[in-house]
């Protein structure tokens, strides 16, 4: 497995009572804000009926981010298979692709809102065999082979054929997986990748430790391979430069999301509402074994929540960072530079070298200024002068008042000893 990458996922879960067009064009900033520091990866979802999740196309969201950003990889994070036709999904991701320059990644899921589901009148146990029913049709589709025709429980084709193939020789596609093993068990029927969006919750870390067995396994019965470099991990956080700092900021935002989306729109099973906004904090980010993977603090704290759930699950490729408002938008996206400053660079290892160098400077700064010195007054003063100079140098550089070499000890401080004035 490569250098880890790093992203960001959208659903996005906006407060209602925003102006929903600023949100629109403030997430639109924040898709360009990171591709500009470096991240490898940008994720939008797709929801019908909450009211925090706003964005029903992700393709169509994309599309306009392409237009403001040049290298990050935009992903639907997903494309809620069971509500499309697969023939129009195919379009538009290939549509998609090409007006990226071959950017996209698929991701896929069976749709997250029980009242999604409802709102288009599809039985919810339904949703994972339609999405798997869908998958396979549109790989069919994309791999651009000959024309066939599909008589299936929910859809038909007749002699289909896509007029356009992809940018990219293969789109790399992914899947999603919550909790139970049908996600990974799907990633691994079809050689995808994988999207863990439930990680943040106590649940989904417990789950975390198994989920990739299901995938491995899956993938051998039906011939596939899988790759834990295309294994994204979800995780929340919220970076300042102290602790108290990045709590003070995110603290209220929490309490708003979780009491509100959390546990009155959304009911997510076993959540409850919590008065005291600290003990929520304490609760969500405040380093409790199974508390989930969140984390509001430091990038030093972000670093070592990584790397433990690293060694939890076994290592996966790509972290993505639950984007969210628990935060004000300048502290939002100060907590994203944080992390392209500090995190990215730590786990990529990207400053090995420059801290080893500066370690061998520190270690050896003596010698090596001492060297330096000699060699430029055997030069100017000749050998034999150059010695004695040194030694007092030397002498002047650990004198008590002083540490390290100072301005005017070298050769600009060096007096001649049989013309000097003996007043000086």
């Amino acid at each position: 497995m490569g250098r880890m990458k790093f992203g960001a996922f959208l659903a996005p879960h906006h407060p209602v009572g925003e102006n929903p067009t600023l949100q629109f064009k403030r997430d639109l900033r924040l898709a360009a804000h990171l591709d500009e520091l470096g991240y490898d990866e940008f994720w939008v979802g797709e929801h019908h009926s909450s009211g925090w999740e706003m964005i029903a196309s992700p393709e169509l969201f994309l599309a306009a981010a392409g237009e403001r950003t040049k290298r990050i990889r935009l992903g639907t994070g997903v494309v809620s298979l069971p509500y499309h036709h697969p023939f129009n999904v195919a379009q538009r991701i290939v549509q998609l692709d090409h007006m990226t320059d071959g950017r996209v990644i698929f991701g896929t899921g069976p749709g997250a809102l029980p009242s999604d589901a409802r709102t288009f009148g599809i039985d919810q146990l339904l949703l994972r065999d339609r999405q798997d029913e869908a998958l396979a049709v549109i790989i069919r589709l994309l791999e651009g082979g000959e024309r066939f025709s599909y008589d299936g429980e929910w859809f038909k084709l007749n002699e289909a054929q896509l007029q356009l193939l992809p940018v990219q020789d293969r789109i790399p596609m992914a899947a999603a997986s919550s909790i139970s093993p049908s996600g990974m068990q799907l990633a691994g029927k079809y050689g995808m990748g994988v999207l863990s969006i439930a990680s943040t919750s106590a649940a989904g870390l417990q789950a975390l430790p198994t989920q990739w067995a299901f995938a491995e396994e899956a993938a051998a019965k039906h011939g596939q391979t899988v790759d834990r470099a295309n294994w994204r991990v979800l995780m929340s956080w919220h970076l300042a430069e102290s602790k108290k700092q990045a709590q003070a900021e995110a603290v209220d935002g929490l309490q708003l999301w979780h009491n509100e989306y959390n546990v009155r729109v959304l009911g997510r099973p076993g959540a409850e509402a919590v008065a005291d906004k600290w003990e929520l904090l304490d609760q969500t980010a405040g380093g409790k074994v199974g508390a989930g993977t969140s984390v509001v603090g430091t990038p030093d704290e972000l670093v070592a929540a990584i790397r433990s759930l690293q060694e939890i699950t076994g290592g996966f490729g790509v972290v993505l960072g639950f984007a969210h408002d628990w935060a004000n938008p300048e502290a939002t996206l100060r907590s994203w530079d944080l992390f392209a400053r500090y995190v990215m660079p730590e786990l990529k290892m990207s400053t090995r070298n420059q801290r080893a160098s500066a370690e061998f400077l520190a270690t050896h700064k003596g010698e090596l200024m001492s060297g330096m010195q000699a060699a430029i007054m055997a030069k100017v003063v000749g050998n034999a002068r150059a010695e004695e100079a040194m030694a007092i140098t030397a002498q002047q550089a650990t004198a008590p008042q002083g540490g390290g070499w100072r301005p005017g000890v070298g050769i600009a401080g060096l007096k001649d000893k049989e013309t000097a004035d003996p007043a000086e």
